[in-house]
């Protein structure tokens, strides 16, 4: 699944976390969040990425398992996974983007490239 980060939460809330965001990610293109939380963030929707290239059965179930929204999972199949077909990892792009005002944590941008 995921790397060691426990992010504070337990391990429900973490990969609930988890999967609202690579969810978000691949919706939208684009999320901002802590550094930390891109960096996994990161890690998984590569993993999806990768296996929507792979458009077997198999790889769908694991999608659909995985990712929240069932039209979310279809656009990774139909749209994403495709431009990413010559392309071996590298799918994301994290930019700091300076301390958040209230708690001065590092934020950060992660972007499909």
């Amino acid at each position: 699944m995921a790397g060691t980060r426990k992010l504070g939460r337990t391990s429900d809330q973490r990969r609930a976390m988890l999967r609202a965001m690579v969810t978000y990610l691949l919706e939208n293109g684009k999320i901002e969040t802590t550094v930390t939380r891109a960096k996994e963030v990161r890690s998984v929707a590569e993993k999806m990425i990768t296996i929507g290239k792979n458009s077997s059965l198999h790889a769908k179930r694991q999608v659909y398992a995985y990712v929240t929204k069932e039209a979310v999972a279809k656009k990774l199949f139909d749209e994403i996974a495709p431009q990413y077909s010559e392309r071996n990892g590298g799918y994301t792009r994290i930019t700091k983007i300076g301390p958040r005002r209230g708690d001065a944590a590092e934020m950060a941008i992660i972007e499909l490239v």
